[in-house]
């Protein structure tokens, strides 16, 4: 059917739930409606409709996207262009994999990302590092909402935590050299890393050597 130009779609039952069909581009796109009651379908049909006449592509292609695929977009991005923080971006994506892998981008909420920012902390994770995940987590579904076709609808809002910069408790070098003698041989490396690159621990223990270039 046809109205204004625009190919309609239509609702159809499969055993007893409702299930729309309509076309994108020439396309055709199948979709339940998850619902016995043909009025949900026809208003799910009514909104895809609204979103291809405004030139959008219809949302059913944003479910089937994950958070998995957009961090690997965005990894490849990072090695495509050459980037030297490649490592801290690998780093914020094992973190954000943890709570976020798996799951259909258009569930990622504000409140789901909340959480993430709670389970973090907890973690014993400074606001710095926490921030840097969260950078993260923004560029990938910013990537993902520039493609062609884009991937992403909408970026959800994501709120930085404030940072505290101020670093006390700072060793003189011979203090650090007399403090290093006294420790077991198999700290002395890391805490000799920490000394001279000012990392966290956090930061440390995630570096694996794959990601060290050891030209």
């Amino acid at each position: 059917m046809m109205k204004g130009g625009l190919t309609m779609g239509c609702i159809y039952k499969r055993g007893t739930i409702y299930w729309l069909k309509y076309y994108c581009n020439g396309k055709p796109y199948q979709e339940s409606s998850k619902s016995k009651i043909k009025q949900v379908a026809k208003n799910l049909l009514k909104k895809r409709e609204g979103e291809i006449q405004a030139g959008k592509s219809p949302g059913i292609v944003f479910d089937k996207v994950t958070f998995d695929e957009l961090a690997e977009d965005y990894l490849r991005d990072y090695r495509i262009n050459q980037r030297k923080s490649l490592y801290r971006a690998e780093n914020s994506v094992r973190h954000l994999k943890k709570h976020f892998g798996g799951f259909k981008v258009p569930n990622i909420s504000t409140p789901m990302i909340d959480k993430f920012i709670e389970n973090r902390l907890e973690y014993g994770a400074a606001n710095a590092t926490v921030n840097r995940d969260l950078a993260a987590l923004q560029r990938l579904l910013n990537l993902g909402a520039r493609q062609t076709p884009p991937k992403v609808n909408r970026v959800p809002y994501i709120k930085m935590l404030t940072e505290n910069n101020t670093k006390k408790g700072f060793f003189e070098h011979g203090q650090f050299l007399e403090l290093r003698n006294h420790l077991p041989d198999y700290l002395k490396g890391f805490v000799t890393f920490g000394y001279k690159c000012g990392w966290r621990i956090s930061e440390i223990v995630g570096l694996t050597w794959k990601q060290v270039d050891r030209e």
